[in-house]
């Protein structure tokens, strides 16, 4: 936890031995609880943000990389690049459990909470489909283009970006 006033770090949390590398967080201002979106085991770690106590872990879906929550409807949410958006509803300050899984699409990871609508908007990537034509076109020369001749650190070439907002 950080003192936002001094930017000095007050306190660190054990999420426990079964979560895994956190890629998400969502916050519940109001009864102050902390969602901890882990990959590696995929799984949510819920958290009493006052002293740090694991209040309960659920499963999500694989490679988690977005997450948060809406209070709205008291559900956390982590975003998944499996294609899959689980939800989690709070029922009360100690009362947590998988409420759905929504099947998105593969690559759907990165994700926010669009307030107005109240929708979850879900950023998701994929690479174009390579033409027979492009499988045999050399390489571009690495001294004229940024990066070595590709983009994307390596995995080069073309894809798509598409959005999705879920909602009810």
């Amino acid at each position: 936890m950080v003192d936002v006033k001094t930017m000095k770090l007050v306190t660190k949390y054990d999420l426990g031995d079964s979560a895994g590398e956190p890629g998400g967080l969502g916050f519940d201002v109001k009864n102050h609880i902390l969602f901890a979106m882990c990959a590696n085991p995929s799984v949510c770690v819920v958290v009493n943000a006052n002293d740090g106590k694991v209040l309960a872990t659920l499963p999500i879906g694989n490679g988690t990389d977005g997450g948060g929550f809406n209070p709205a409807t008291m559900e956390a949410w982590s975003s998944q690049r499996d294609g899959t958006l689980t939800i989690i509803k709070e029922s009360s300050p100690t009362s947590f459990a998988v409420e759905q899984t929504v099947q998105t699409k593969q690559g759907c990871k990165t994700s926010s909470l669009d307030t107005k609508n109240n929708r979850i908007v879900l950023v998701c990537t994929e690479r174009a489909p390579q033409t027979a034509a492009a499988t045999n076109a050399p390489a571009p020369a690495a001294d004229n283009a940024p990066g070595g001749g590709r983009r994307g650190g390596g995995r080069g070439g073309p894809g798509y970006l598409d959005v999705l907002w879920v909602g009810r």
